[in-house]
């Protein structure tokens, strides 16, 4: 332990985020650099407990309380190594990751939590800029071949691990360039591509193989595929949009949420052509429907396109301002957050019920229907308030209430790829039914965060080499956190 007394003496800081009034004018990062000062504070504020409850809140078992102390003692190198024997992209979960880390935070108990997304996402950027950030090919191959489906987190990870355990890696992505909801998903003011491109290059350096603009049953037959490639995981995402199957939905102005953004994305990376279409907020009422981080994206995005009004409603009741008897310390606190894109302007609504999208004569969308709901205690069902329905003026709904498992593609059944009643990809510890086939990420488990795809990869990748090897040497999230002694 660094500083015995760090969490008496200091606060809790994070990034400084740049002006609202500067930040909507581009799709840079919104938030700034932050001094390496403050960060060796903010990591001296760890504990250090006897039991870190930061392990249970972290998918991939981070061994954080370790990586605080070496940035407390500025050991940089240290730092990356213990931080990179959990996580393969920490320059990706030290931006977008909401940090359920920091909500079982021994320190949050009575206190503001260790800033842990911001230790990570420094120890990371210092660690390249000291060029300790170097390609590793296996020093051996096994002559076994694999093949990865998708390129977002999980394909990543996936990818990255059974290349370290020397077995030949293609990755297979159907859009121009690897990365997926990373890269198509997740705005720029978020997540600047040149950080995934810097990685990509990385892995490539270490012998992984990227083919883009390959859609499987599509451009390459599964069955080709197989022929191929000994091991299979399947990391397509969960990218079956969950409808709103209400009257209106046909009228031109509404809008899938990852549509919009996605159009968007490859408009700041010139990607973009006039035959893929636009979406554009400027100058419009924009309403965003769902509370949810592809809501607060949106948003964002709407801000930064001159949107003459910004406005999300959500189904489910307001959260309260701190935790609730029901939801104990180290569970994840369910309260009210704001996102940088809500601060930069944008009126909320909750437990509002959407009846329906409501046009003119020429098919356009002019307003959304609404009611207010009553919610029963404990959320038991909700009533309709009597008299609440109002049309509030719209040009421009964007649907964001989440995903309902895997797109349906015909190659999915041909090859026998059962789903679960979610929708989701059916496994049994990342085994599908297919002998010598897997499945990881939102694919498997549905909708969820950037580190858990890069858990669900991590474990798919240790799955397959089992089976291609008969045993394998790569960790698994239960075993990373047994022997830690090299770095106390």
């Amino acid at each position: 332990m660094g500083k015995p007394t760090g969490f008496i003496e200091y606060g809790r800081e994070v990034s400084r985020s740049r002006d609202p009034r500067e930040r909507t004018r581009d799709f840079r990062d919104v938030y700034e650099p932050s001094s390496p000062d403050k960060v060796v504070r903010q990591a001296a504020r760890c504990m250090d407990c006897g039991v870190p409850f930061c392990h249970q809140g972290c998918p991939l078992g981070n061994l954080i309380p370790e990586f605080n102390d070496a940035v407390y003692q500025q050991n940089w190198a240290q730092a990356w190594e213990v931080l990179t024997a959990t996580n393969n992209f920490p320059e990706f979960t030290g931006r977008i990751c909401p940090a359920p880390c920091e909500g079982s935070c021994v320190l949050g108990i009575n206190s503001d939590p260790v800033a842990i997304e911001l230790v990570e996402k420094t120890i990371t950027e210092t660690a390249y800029s000291l060029n300790l950030v170097k390609a590793r090919p296996p020093q051996q191959r096994t002559g076994r071949t694999a093949a990865v489906i998708g390129s977002g987190p999980a394909g990543l990870a996936a990818a990255a691990q059974l290349n370290a355990a020397g077995h030949t890696v293609t990755v297979y992505e159907r859009s121009i360039r690897p990365g997926g909801l990373l890269r198509y998903g997740v705005p720029d003011f978020k997540l600047e591509k040149w950080v995934i491109d810097r990685r990509i290059s990385l892995m490539e350096q270490e012998g992984i193989t990227f083919v883009c603009g390959i859609e499987i049953g599509r451009d390459l037959s599964f069955d080709d595929l197989r022929a191929r490639h000994e091991a299979v995981i399947v990391c397509t995402g969960a990218e079956q949009p969950r409808e709103m199957d209400l009257p209106g939905r046909h009228l031109t102005g509404v809008h899938l949420a990852m549509d919009y953004l996605t159009l968007q994305n490859q408009q700041v990376a010139g990607e973009w052509t006039p035959d893929l279409g636009e979406i554009n907020a400027r100058d419009k009422q924009v309403i965003v429907l769902g509370g949810g981080d592809t809501g607060s994206d949106c948003i964002g995005t709407a801000n930064r396109q001159g949107a003459a009004r910004v406005t999300q409603l959500t189904w489910g009741p307001k959260p309260p301002a701190a935790r609730a008897q029901d939801n104990p310390w180290p569970e994840w606190p369910m309260v009210l957050q704001s996102s940088s894109s809500h601060e930069e302007g944008c009126e909320r609504h909750w437990s509002v019920l959407i009846k329906g999208f409501v046009g003119d004569e020429t098919g356009k969308l002019t307003a959304i229907r609404t009611a207010r709901i009553q919610w029963h205690p404990g959320r038991k069902g909700y009533d309709e308030v009597a008299g609440s329905t109002e049309d509030l003026p719209c040009d421009l709904a964007l649907i964001a209430v989440g995903f309902s498992g895997v797109l349906q593609a015909p190659w999915l059944t041909a090859a026998g790829l059962a789903t679960d009643a979610r929708g989701n990809l059916a496994t049994k510890q990342y085994h599908t039914e297919v002998p010598g086939v897997f499945a990881a990420g939102d694919a498997r488990r549905g909708q969820s965060l950037v580190v858990w795809a890069i858990s669900e990869g991590r474990e798919a990748a240790r799955a397959a080499d089992t089976w291609l090897m008969g045993t394998s040497a790569l960790p698994s999230r239960q075993t990373s956190l047994v022997n830690v002694s090299s770095w106390v």
